[in-house]
Parts: C-alpha cells; structure tokens; sequence
C-alpha cells in the first residue's frame, strides 16, 4: 500500500469523515436491443409508449431505433439504482407485446446493414443533429459495429470528500481544479489495471459468425452459426468490437484535464481524408456532421471518460472546460447474460471498491511508453484472459496475470474494508473474495460460464442468446410495474413526448446554419 492510500483511508475512516464515503453517486447505462420472437433485430420503431428517445430522462435509444438504453438516476447507493433499473425493465416489458430484450452484449443475427435503423428523434434541430451524427457513425464504422451493447457505470464522490482530501495534503488552487484533475489521476490508475475487470467480468466470448461481414478474423469456429476464443473474455472490447483504427494514438496517454481536451479538441477539427472523400451531403441530405477525425467528442471510443452533465446543445468539452469534471464514465463493461439487468449488485459492490482504490491510490503521471503497456495489457486480457500462464507487462517486465491480479485485489481489499466500514456489513470484503475465487478456479469467470453453456445446447450463440433472452423477459413479465411505477413512466413518456413537440413547434432557424452554429464553437478555443 503507498503512503498516500494509507494517508486518505485513515482520513477519511476517521469518525467525523466517515460519511462522505456515503455522499457520492452511482448511477447506470444499460444498452440493449429489441429482437422478436425468433431472435431477428425489431426493425419496428422505438414504441412511443416508452416516450421520446430525444427527451426521456431514462428510457431512450443509443445507435438505432432497436438499441434501447436505460438510464437510472444517479443514487448515492447502488442498490437503489439497480432497484430503478429493475423497475424500468419491468415497464419496459409491459409495452413491448411480443418483442424480447437481448441478453448478450454481441448482438443477435443481424439483417443486411441497410435494413438496420438508424435512431429518430424528430425534426428539431437538436433531433435532427443526433440523427446526422449516427448516419456518419454508419458510413464510417459500418452499423453492425453500432448494435453492440454494454453497460456505462457512473461514478462520483462528494464535493465536500475531494475539498476534505485537498486540504489535508495542503494542495493549492480552486476546488474545482483539483477535484478535476484528481478525476483523472483516478483515469489514469484505471487504465493500468482494468484489464482486471476485463478477466473478471468480460462475458462475450463468442460472436454469431455473421456478425463479421466477411471481416478477417482469428476466431475459432463453435458451430455452424458461432464463432469464439477458446480464453477470450470479451470480444466485444477486443479488436473485432467497438474499435475504430482512425482513432488509434488520438489521445495520447494525458496527464492533465487540459491534456485530455486538447488532444479532443484538435480531433474534432482534423481532417480525415478517408472521410473527406465521403463529404457531409449526399442528394442534398447530410450525411455526417463534418469529415474530421471526431464528428463530436463523444465518438471517442474510450473504456472510461471524464463527464460534466451538458446543458441543452453545450458541447461536452465546453461543459468540462467551463465546469470542470463531475464524474467519470466506465464504459468497458459486458452485458452479463446470466443477469435479468445486465449487472448484479455484486459486480457493482466490487466496482465501487476498484474504483475508489483509483482514486485514492497513488496515480503517477504516465507517458507513451507506459500508455502501450496498458493498451497491451487490456487487448490481452479481451482475447486470452483465461489462457493458463499467460503473463502481461508492468513496467517493461513481465507478470503472471494471475499474480498479478490477486495482488491487485489484496491492494483494494483495505478500501473494501473501509466503504463496509461505513456500511456497518461486509458486502464489499464478500465481493473481493468472489474475485478471487475466480482468479483460482477461471471456470468461475463469465465467459467460462457462456462457453460452458453454449457447448451444453450445441454451440449456438443465437440459441443460447435466445434461452437467456427469454427467461429474464419471463422474470420481469412476472412482476408487472406496480400502479405507481406505471403512473410514473407513463407521466415521464408524456411529458417527454410533448417536450420534443415544443421544441420542434418553437425552433428557428435553419438546419444548416444550426450545425454551421454547433461546428463553429470550437473546444480550443474555449479552453485557451
């Protein structure tokens, strides 16, 4: 343990701070797609019981209008988010009539791209910039890539816990600044060792084989219809997924807020041929929002991300630039197929654990070098994590994953103790003991667990995704919403079906000159 993990757990397991701990917020994204009966894509539109996709708070749509995306309220305990989660499923359930929620994070037998829609939210100029957005999403990573869904788990301390530790260690400067810039350093310590949540959590070993289009691939072949890794955890975060080679060195391995937005900020401006050639307009519609490296920020592909709530049409960088960091995204987790919502409360005790020990751990300024070590490290653990012996890298030499990660969770195990502390259970130390049981017996770990299951009904991704897929549907059609959960998304879907109204009654202006507006409003410039 550093001297500066010793300092704030001591700090902050004293009586009179305790309590902070409890004053932070956890909140999730799951993402999800509407299949039918046979497990084909619902290529119906997004059902407008559920709402508007552009203005409801929690029941919206990510790529396209069969990728469906939760999203609970930020709580101060994870369990009350899942309980808001649960009970979105629920009603979610209750207007889809025959249609299913997939239960893999690697999508279902997909039809031919151009059959796949791409998400709506409507003719106002803010509707209608989504749009574009995800129609330049298409032509420049393809829209299969697009229907791959995870879960986003959001995470923040107290103002008053990051105020408390900056004056303890006598760090100069605004509040605002060094709880941004501690943000990052808890990124920084992230990017080192969550290829451990990959090995832990990583739950999509396998693919349907018509997911590739015809892409050259490495895969080993299950069956007729599936193909896998034999030590994979998540294909989903490997090469084969959510990748995108235009952005590869975009964001060097940064050291500072200002690091991070300016590499963002040069990549939303830079000109890419490939997407030149391409242009923004095609028989007079737009077709992508500009022919630079970034559309927006957001199309960085990045397995965690320094967030500020955005106001209406703010660019997510001016919001950081202006308000500095209020949370941080996790982006890299798998859908996990054996949980009705896609994460248990076990995983997320756990998470909470690792990613307070990021922050509170000693997080040096990294470079280059360490950034491919870390990139490394990850792409190893998507494709091999269960491969005995494998060995990854720290600090230029080579250690036995497995030893690796036992130490990591003996380092994280006094900051289990001390959220349990605060708790008055033992929730926390329970779940670090599950961990390690897997890291013993990999058997344990997810994407064991799937390619178990696939091999005992005969290797088929889509029957296994199917069975799964089914028997949550059956869970949440079970417990229908109570009369009060429906009032309440039914009020929440209204509400938000008339904002996108208003918004579409009242707009001025022009499209055009709305992206012209949007486009100008360079990051750069605002963050000096």
């Amino acid at each position: 343990m550093s001297d500066l993990l010793s300092r704030r757990l001591a700090l902050l397991a004293d009586d009179a701070h305790r309590s902070l701990l409890a004053r932070g917020l956890r909140g999730i994204e799951r993402e999800t797609l509407r299949v039918d009966g046979h497990g084909a894509l619902a290529v119906t539109p997004h059902p407008r019981a559920l709402g508007s996709a552009l203005t409801n708070p929690q029941i919206t749509t990510d790529y396209s209008e069969s990728l469906l995306e939760f999203i609970t309220p930020a709580e101060p305990d994870i369990a009350t988010a899942l309980q808001e989660l649960d009970a979105v499923h629920r009603f979610v359930y209750s207007e889809l009539g025959d249609e299913l929620l997939w239960s893999q994070s690697m999508p279902c037998d997909l039809p031919d791209e151009a059959a796949i829609p791409i998400a709506w939210y409507g003719t106002s100029h803010i509707g209608m910039i989504k749009h574009v957005y995800r129609r330049g999403l298409a032509l420049r990573y393809g829209k299969s890539m697009q229907c791959i869904a995870g879960i986003h788990y959001n995470y923040s301390l107290s103002e008053d816990l990051w105020r408390l530790l900056q004056d303890a260690e006598g760090v100069p400067g605004s509040a605002m600044h060094f709880q941004s810039e501690s943000y990052i350093a808890l990124i920084r310590n992230f990017k080192r060792y969550s290829w451990l949540l990959m090995v832990l959590f990583g739950a999509s070993p396998a693919l349907s084989t018509r997911f590739l289009r015809g892409r050259p691939h490495q895969l080993e072949t299950l069956s007729d219809d599936t193909l896998y890794l034999p030590y994979g955890t998540s294909l989903r975060m490997s090469d084969l997924g959510y990748q995108n080679n235009a952005q590869t060195g975009l964001v060097p391995p940064y050291n500072t807020l200002h690091e991070y937005m300016k590499s963002l900020s040069r990549a939303v401006q830079q000109p890419y041929p490939p997407y030149e050639k391409l242009g923004t307009r095609r028989d007079g519609e737009w077709i992508q929002i500009n022919t630079n490296v970034l559309q927006i920020e957001n199309e960085f592909y990045a397995t965690i991300r320094p967030k500020r709530v955005i106001r209406t049409g703010e660019r997510p960088v001016e919001a950081l630039c202006a308000r500095g960091v209020q949370y941080v995204e996790a982006r890299c987790m798998d859908v996990d197929p054996f949980e009705p919502l896609g994460i248990s409360l076990e995983t997320s005790r756990f998470l909470d654990a690792f990613l307070l020990f990021c922050t509170l751990e000693h997080s040096p300024p990294t470079n280059v070098a360490e950034g491919h070590e870390n990139t490394e490290n990850f792409a190893r653990a998507v494709k091999e994590g269960r491969r005995p012996g494998l060995a990854l890298r720290r600090g230029g030499s080579a250690i036995p994953l497995q030893a690796w990660g036992l130490e990591l969770l003996d380092r994280i195990a006094p900051v289990a103790e001390l959220l349990d502390a605060q708790r008055g259970d033992a929730v926390h130390a329970h779940t670090l003991q599950a961990q390690r049981d897997k890291l013993h017996a990999p058997e344990l770990m997810p994407s064991a667990r799937v390619l178990a299951a696939l091999r005992a009904n005969g290797g088929s991704f889509a029957d296994f995704g199917m069975e799964q897929s089914r028997a949550h549907a059956a869970n949440f059609r079970a417990r229908p919403p109570t009369a009060e959960e429906r009032s309440y998304f039914t009020a929440l879907a209204r509400t938000s079906l008339a904002e996108q109204e208003e918004m579409e009654r009242t707009q001025a202006g022009d499209f055009d000159q709305f992206i012209a507006d949007y486009r100008s409003r360079t990051p750069s410039q605002l963050c000096g």
